[in-house]
């Protein structure tokens, strides 16, 4: 199976940050983000991942100031650049969004990645799930889905176009004729969509992997959609096998009207474990988490996923069901989760905001009740391997390397040592071809 961390400074719980060892805070320090990377190579990790959202909290600052997701957080590229230094074989993948970039730039940044790293970058495509993103652009809001969607589609298409600019060998370095590149051989792209045009190519030589490896995480349909033509990885966040295979099934059966095969994709679902010696000791550490989450936390968490003011309601009361709206613009899958658990389950709202996890598979255990999760999930088809999500960092990363993979190893499930240098050959993938060299090989045919 495939594993990646997702690697926020002190964890993913609401709680997290209070958890962190010492007194002064390591989200700024770069020292500590490399220990983490170095921590999680050291445990076989194919990736190290990065979410991002390209902008800070503007109001119910009581609340964002207890609850800090994005709030201080070191621009990706730049700190995944700056891991590759001190790593040599993880994966280093970072989230760039497909509304507030432009190709070029973007094309440009990940295949500077990729070259730095020696072929370890990936790109994860989002198209943005807030509001505050959008006013630091110029919007008052996001842009409606579907369109945020279109835009991603012709997005991450120039942007592979321009990785092939130069083909595989158009660099000659020929000195003695005084030729640095092979004219022939470098392509010059010309485009007009509906939401792009140009005339480009990208002064950057084709990259270590071909291409970096691209990240999709989409649940609408326009999502899965996106992921079928163009993702080789994709995160999937439901809770249950039954879920999660019907998932898998899904977006893999979509690749064939793409000309893709399923084995060009990996499905990695989102596991949340919290580990101890023994269950009574993870369940009290996951129970003392859980009871640390204030009132205005747990408020702001479900209303943002619910996309719906929930601030005035008593928490040991449900939440009326005239509150929910119709249908979610920001995170489709989360807004569908939220909505089941308070229509089906009839949750109080402070037992909906101490139980909701984003849909991820949560697991409170030892090592071994983690690793027969692990199991049976990747056993059923149900997905290719997981996208880590620690409540607390980095003990939660300590206490999976230490016990959860010598036991996944011991299993058989899990590989003793990379077998290759890139991610590429970490996922299992071909280093893909030039499209140019594509169509030349095809007119020679």
């Amino acid at each position: 199976m495939a594993l990646a961390l997702l690697a926020q400074a002190h964890g993913l719980h609401p709680a997290g940050w209070m958890k962190a060892p010492g007194a002064t805070d390591g989200t700024n320090d770069i020292d500590y983000h490399v220990a983490m990377a170095q921590l999680a190579e050291k445990g076989k990790f194919d990736l190290f991942f990065i979410a991002d959202t390209p902008a800070a909290r503007t109001d119910n600052l009581d609340a964002w100031s207890r609850y800090i997701p994005y709030m201080n957080c070191l621009e990706p590229i730049t700190l995944l650049t700056a891991l590759a230094g001190h790593t040599s074989r993880i994966g280093l993948g970072g989230t760039a969004s497909t509304s507030f970039y432009e190709p070029y730039n973007l094309a440009r940044l990940y295949g500077s990645l990729d070259h730095i790293s020696h072929g370890r970058a990936a790109w994860n495509v989002v198209t943005s799930g807030n509001n505050y993103a959008a006013r630091n652009f110029g919007e008052d809001k996001l842009a409606p889905h579907a369109r945020r969607y279109a835009r991603a589609k012709e997005f991450v298409e120039i942007v592979k176009a321009l990785w092939d600019t130069y083909d595989d060998d158009a660099v000659v370095f020929d000195k003695a004729r005084g030729v640095y590149f092979d004219p022939a051989k470098f392509h010059v792209l010309d485009h007009q969509g509906e939401f792009f045009k140009m005339h480009s190519a990208l002064n950057l030589a084709r990259c270590p992997q071909g291409q970096p490896v691209i990240i999709q995480a989409g649940a609408s349909d326009a999502g899965k959609e996106l992921a079928a033509e163009t993702a080789e990885v994709v995160f999937n966040s439901d809770d249950t096998p039954e879920a999660a295979k019907a998932y898998y099934d899904d977006v893999k059966g979509r690749m064939a009207k793409f000309g893709r095969t399923p084995d060009e994709i990996r499905v990695l679902a989102g596991l949340t474990p919290t580990i101890g010696e023994s269950r009574w000791e993870a369940e009290d550490k996951h129970r003392t988490l859980q009871e640390m989450i204030h009132p205005l936390v747990g408020k702001i968490r479900v209303a943002s996923d619910l996309e719906a003011d929930v601030s005035d309601l008593d928490p040991d009361q449900p939440i009326p069901l005239d509150r929910i709206p119709k249908s979610a613009n920001l995170h489709t899958r989360y807004f569908q989760q939220i909505v089941a658990m308070i229509t089906e389950q009839k949750l109080t709202l402070r037992q909906l905001w101490q139980r909701y996890e984003r849909g991820n598979k949560r697991v409170i255990g030892t090592p071994a009740d983690v690793a027969d999760a692990m199991e049976e999930w990747f056993s059923l088809g149900a997905c290719d391997g997981y996208m880590v999500i620690f409540p607390t960092l980095p003990d939660g990363l300590e206490a999976f390397v230490a016990g959860v993979v010598p036991e996944l190893q011991r299993r058989g499930l899990y590989k003793l040592d990379y077998e290759g240098t890139t991610l590429r050959e970490h996922l299992g993938f071909r280093r893909p071809e030039s499209r140019y060299a594509r169509a030349g090989m095809k007119a020679a045919g």
